[in-house]
């Protein structure tokens, strides 16, 4: 089940990437736009436009991930690259950027808008967000846009994200989040797992599964209703300082860079 699953997921955003996202959002199905104006329009104007219309998030990430000059980020589930392109501007030259897909047709697109905007401080991987191809320790911030919901084990997405984080390291990601009372037959009642609703966490679920990882600081903000009794919201946690190294596990696939 769990496969069929991903595989419906890979499905509909390669169909998306071949056409550039054609006003289909990744929450809330056709022309639903959720991202509830949370994107500058100064910003999205300066990127490629294949970029901005292959965006199918519910939020804006960057708007509460405070990047940094040099930092080091990972956008898990990088579709398009919107997210991978505002970033790499943000980090700066001497910061990175990688972006994390699993649709060879995403990837495809990402790489053609980077080469577009001139980025030359991104690199886009191949793989599962419950699987990260990277080493421990490796990033300062996880950044992700309504990807985590679409995920068949959550709880392996939150340890792989604490591994690959450097201790202080932080997560500010947007998700679909669903009440504490709506079961999980609720949450299929109101929408599909594709359009990120069946397969989102409630609040609770969402906070005790950062906290089981080792994360610290947890904060879930809801942004904007995506149906009845579900949230896109912001979530927020840190790596604490004094965290152990991270599991190191096998690199799964290599790097595939960009503009460097």
């Amino acid at each position: 089940m769990n496969e069929e699953l991903r595989d419906q997921v890979r499905d509909r955003y390669a169909a998306a990437a071949r056409t550039a996202g054609a006003g289909v959002s990744c929450c809330g199905g056709e022309s639903a736009d959720l991202t509830g104006g949370l994107y500058d329009e100064a910003e999205r104007s300066s990127l490629p436009e294949e970029a901005v219309l292959a965006s199918l998030g519910c939020g804006n990430p960057l708007a509460v991930a405070e990047l940094r000059e040099g930092e080091t980020v990972l956008d898990l589930g990088s579709g398009g690259g919107i997210d991978v392109l505002l970033s790499a501007r943000r980090v700066g030259p001497g910061g990175r950027v990688y972006g994390l897909d699993m649709t060879e047709e995403m990837l495809a697109l990402a790489l053609a808008n980077a080469e577009k905007a001139g980025a030359a401080n991104v690199d886009f991987l191949k793989g599962h967000i419950e699987a990260i191809p990277l080493p421990a320790d490796r990033v300062d911030v996880i950044i992700s846009n309504c990807v985590v919901n679409l995920s068949v084990d959550k709880p392996a997405v939150f340890a792989e994200m604490f591994r690959v984080l450097k201790p202080g390291g932080r997560v500010g990601v947007s998700d679909v989040v669903a009440e504490d009372h709506l079961s999980p037959a609720d949450r299929a009642e109101r929408g599909d797992y594709v359009g990120c609703i069946a397969g989102a966490l409630s609040f609770a679920e969402y906070r005790e599964g950062l906290t089981a990882a080792g994360f610290t600081e947890v904060e879930i903000t809801p942004t904007h209703e995506a149906a009845e009794g579900m949230h896109a919201a912001i979530v927020r946690a840190v790596k604490p300082r004094s965290a152990s190294p991270g599991r190191e596990l096998p690199l799964l696939t290599e790097p595939g860079g960009c503009c460097g």
